[in-house]
């Protein structure tokens, strides 16, 4: 055949199908149907799994960036954070890299004419940007004697491209202006573009400022820094962690210790800090690349689903068109040509279906971002990107192939004694157990769905039913508050002012107690920080090493705000910390490290390494708070008075970032803010207020992942179900249709409708027990890989499995014992006569 021949055959063929399909609309509309809401599924994760996974940073060659991070096995972390030290000797010294910055996120006081306010802001060591390499839309980055030590003039400072549309109106006279950033004159140098996101800082920063750094005044001491690279062009990771495993005892000689400090440079070096080098990209999305290959997994599942409900469809109405394809046959139609003729048909479905598909996923999309997590890395970045266009043609494709090769190859070869065949016949048995087994392959697949959703229900439950360390979230209202520049430098001053603040929000009506703290639990503040504790009467071991504890600190009345329970003991008072602070309290966990129960830790003394002789009593013991998260440990605390003589190398030591604490009725409520920000302002109208949220706000951000996920593979369950119910029904429906004349004819002998009803539910069950049994075996090997989702319960959780059981059995017997009631309102006498 020529090309031009078989051209017009398949134009033949097209035309030929988009005749008849509409004459058939309820086969049409339910392949359709059922086709686009596969694909959309599909096409909507799909998109989300490449945004985030998939897609290349945003940044020019970002193969070449890198994470760089610390661990230390003796004091168990794999995350210290870095030193200024440590970029002033990695700069210098190393081999592998084309750019190295050290960055850390915080807010500045950022003041107006109007009013005075926090404004987002990432600080910046030379290098940072430089590695990123996007640059400024006007403007320039920082020069190196920015970043070096203060000099007179104002503070260089860069702009985000939010921040300059809001304050300026996108007007180019900000570039060169000169603003009010703590206190100081900062000169507007830079605009970075729209496009610009600095990995997955939520929210993104409003302004950039410089890190100064003078070599000759930097010791080791403060570790408070992240740290990113640029690899030199063939560099690996391996190379790049040599290279930093080599300069890490070059900067340990390198600098000297911060004068005051208790830690040695033995104690250092005992900590055996070794480098942990990643892409950045595997990196930011590391913690979530899990549960989307699971979500896509699971989508990808109710597509196949829905690919042999399809093929179901278009063999029942193949079976229909037997007579048809027959006749044709005779006439000379080959193999091929009605084959061709299937397949095109098929094609016009996936078509019709694939158009559809993405346009619900568009509108699946904005869905999906509404409701994902925010701490989710680049979910801003989500949308139909064009190779997302192609995997929708793709998969459209593949699943018209999928289910139309089924039809095609089932009926290309024609029974001629079809022609003119007698009433009733039926197909033969070939054909019914390709049915079966589409059936089955739906039934397993959703057995393994419906146990992932089950299993992330019971996630959600458990995580629910964890006492989080503190009662009635939805009445604690949070607002964060920052000492005025002129305070700064006095710690007993700006404390006065925190608590002048709380008798004002205190004293709002409807607010029955307040307080406030360096962080409340799962906020996430940078102002919460982690120091080696000694305790009384516990000398180390040589070469042993501390283990960082979690340190914030309260105010009187935090835990009684919080309703944390304090089991053992008391609470701090302002007499405690009149008299210089030297009490705290500790969680149970700690407490019990110390002393065989809470209340023997009570009495015991301890200090941080830089306290010196100034050893603190502890008063109280509280009980475990979820500090990070609901599925983390609780970690150990110190719970420190906001007030503190002799702390940390200081004469006195305060927190000048507070937030407070409210619990009210009115938690949420734009009036009992606006109450409390005004209370704030009636102290001291310099105090810039931000971060107003409730604490069920940060209890649910905690959950987001979790819901998320347990949302995502609901729907892929429920859609499975459905299918499934749909194709059992399909098929018994048929088969009672095709065995009409045979069940007429039992009735007419005398058989009873309940033993027709049997006979059918029979055939349908044994069906579902196949599909389950197939189910349970895929469904124990498949589960494993959602085990990090999982929380309280184990990926093969015996009562998930009897639930998941329970619930296709239902489906199936529903989806079975509606044909099988049709079977049982035959006619015997209609059927007879027409015999």
């Amino acid at each position: 055949m020529s090309v031009t021949s078989f051209v017009d055959s398949i134009g033949l063929d097209l035309r030929h199908a988009l005749r008849t399909l509409p004459r058939r609309p309820a086969f049409t509309f339910a392949a359709i149907l059922t086709l686009a809401l596969g694909i959309g599924a599909t096409t909507a994760i799909f998109s989300v799994v490449y945004s985030v996974l998939i897609k290349p940073l945003p940044y020019p060659s970002s193969g070449e960036l890198v994470r760089i991070r610390h661990s230390a096995a003796a004091i168990n972390t794999n995350d210290l954070t870095a030193a200024s030290t440590m970029l002033l000797t990695y700069r210098k010294e190393n081999r592998t890299f084309a750019d190295i910055g050290f960055w850390t996120d915080g807010g500045e006081t950022f003041t107006t004419p109007d009013a005075t306010e926090r404004v987002r802001s990432l600080r910046v060591s030379y290098g940072l940007l430089q590695a990123l390499g996007v640059q400024p839309l006007r403007g320039r980055w920082f020069t190196d004697q920015e970043h070096g030590p203060a000099a007179e003039g104002p503070d260089p400072v860069i702009l985000s491209y939010a921040f300059w549309q809001s304050r300026f109106g996108g007007n180019a006279t900000a570039l060169g202006s000169e603003l009010l950033i703590n206190g100081r004159q900062s000169h507007v140098v830079g605009i970075m573009p729209r496009t610009f996101r600095f990995l997955d800082m939520t929210p993104q920063p409003d302004v950039i400022v410089a890190v100064r750094l003078d070599p000759a005044r930097e010791a080791i001491g403060f570790f408070g820094y992240q740290a990113l690279a640029r690899l030199k062009p063939g560099v690996t990771l391996d190379e790049a962690s040599a290279d930093i495993a080599r300069m890490l005892p070059i900067w340990l000689d390198a600098w000297p210790m911060v004068q005051g400090s208790s830690v040695t440079r033995d104690a250092i070096k005992n900590w055996r800090i070794a480098p942990v080098v990643r892409s950045l990209k595997d990196d930011l999305v590391g913690g979530v690349a899990s549960s989307l290959w699971v979500l896509m997994g699971a989508i990808g599942a109710v597509l196949l689903v829905a690919c042999a409900n399809i093929a179901n469809l278009m063999l029942v109405r193949a079976d229909a068109r037997r007579q048809e394809l027959a006749v044709r046959a005779a006439l000379g139609a080959g193999r091929g040509r009605l084959a061709r003729e299937l397949l095109v048909e098929s094609l016009v479905i996936g078509a019709v279906g694939g158009a559809l598909g993405l346009l619900l996923a568009y509108a699946g999309l904005r869905v999906l971002v509404e409701i994902g997590p925010a701490n989710m890395p680049r979910l801003d970045e989500v949308g139909v990107h064009p190779i997302v266009l192609g995997f929708t043609v793709a998969i459209a494709l593949a699943s018209t192939l999928l289910f139309g090769a089924i039809t095609a190859l089932k009926h290309a070869v024609v029974d001629m004694s079809s022609i003119g065949g007698a009433r009733g016949a039926t197909t033969g048995r070939e054909r019914n157990a390709t049915r079966s087994a589409l059936v089955v392959a739906q039934i397993a697949l959703a057995f393994i769905l419906v146990v992932s959703a089950v299993l992330m229900i019971r996630t959600f439950v458990a995580l629910r039913d964890v006492h989080p360390g503190f009662a009635d979230a939805a009445s604690i209202q949070t607002v964060r508050t920052w000492a005025p520049n002129a305070l700064l430098r006095d710690p007993l001053r700006f404390t006065r002012l925190q608590h002048e603040i709380l008798d004002a929000v205190g004293a709002l009506p409807g607010v029955s107690s307040a307080a406030f703290t360096s962080g409340v639990p799962m906020e996430g503040a940078p102002f919460i920080f982690n120091a080696q504790v000694v305790v009384e009467g516990r000398p180390l071991a040589p070469g042993e090493s501390l283990p960082p504890r979690r340190l914030k600190t309260v105010s009187p009345g935090f835990f009684a705000t919080m309703s944390t329970r304090i089991i053992a003991g008391r609470d701090i008072t302002w007499a405690d910390i009149d008299a210089g602070g030297r009490v705290v309290l500790v969680s149970e966990d700690f407490a019990r490290e110390l002393a065989a129960t809470p209340a023997d830790a009570l009495g015991r003394r301890i200090r941080t390494p830089n306290d010196n002789d100034a050893w603190r009593e502890i008063i109280g013991v509280v009980e475990n708070v979820k500090d990070d998260a609901l599925y983390m440990a609780a970690p150990s605390l110190v719970y420190l008075p906001v007030f503190m003589e002799n702390a940390f190398g200081a004469e006195k030591f305060g927190i000048p970032p507070m937030a407070y604490v409210v619990r009210s009725d009115r938690a949420g409520t734009a009036t009992l803010v606006n109450e409390v920000r005004q209370a704030i302002w009636s102290v001291n109208a310099d105090v810039p207020v931000a971060l107003q949220r409730t604490m069920q706000d940060l209890y649910a951000a905690s959950l987001a992942q979790t819901s998320f996920a347990l949302v995502m593979l609901g729907i892929a369950g429920s859609m499975a179900l459905v299918l499934s119910i749909v194709g059992i029904y399909g098929v018994i429906a048929y088969v009672v249709s095709q065995r009409a004349r045979e069940i007429g004819i039992r009735m007419a002998l005398g058989a009873e409708p309940r033993q027709v009803r049997t006979m059918f539910l029979r055939q349908g069950l044994a069906l579902s027990g196949v599909g389950l049994g197939v189910g349970l075996v895929a469904a124990l090997g498949l589960t494993r890989f959602m085990s990090s989702l999982l929380y309280g319960i184990g990926a093969t959780d015996i009562a998930t499995y009897v639930a998941a059981l329970g619930v296709i059995l239902a489906a199936a017997a529903l989806g079975t014992y509606l044909p099988a009631r049709r079977a049982t309102a035959i006619d015997p006498v209609e059927t007879l006569k027409a015999e």
